[in-house]
């Protein structure tokens, strides 16, 4: 399961980086480094841990490929927040 879960948030960083270098230089605030990218490791992320305890919410994308990335202008929701579903 572990090792499912870093694929997964390796993936979504690889589309982080990708999205973050596609920017036009006067919207980014650093530039994206390759020597910064290479210290990036997925598991000092909250979605891992050495518990083995995983909590997954169930959602498949529309086209097969990843979800959308998080905007980062949108507040986070708690964790005991639906975000107004229920």
């Amino acid at each position: 399961m572990l090792n499912a879960a870093v694929l997964w948030t390796t993936r979504y960083l690889e589309a982080v980086v990708e999205e973050l270098r596609a920017l036009p230089a006067e919207e980014r605030e650093h530039d994206v480094l390759d020597e910064d990218v290479a210290r990036v490791s997925p598991l000092k992320h909250a979605n891992l841990n050495v518990l083995g305890r995983y909590s997954f919410r169930s959602s498949t994308p529309v086209d097969g490929g990843l979800r959308p990335l998080r905007d980062p202008g949108v507040p986070e929701l708690d964790e005991n927040d639906d975000g107004g579903q229920e």
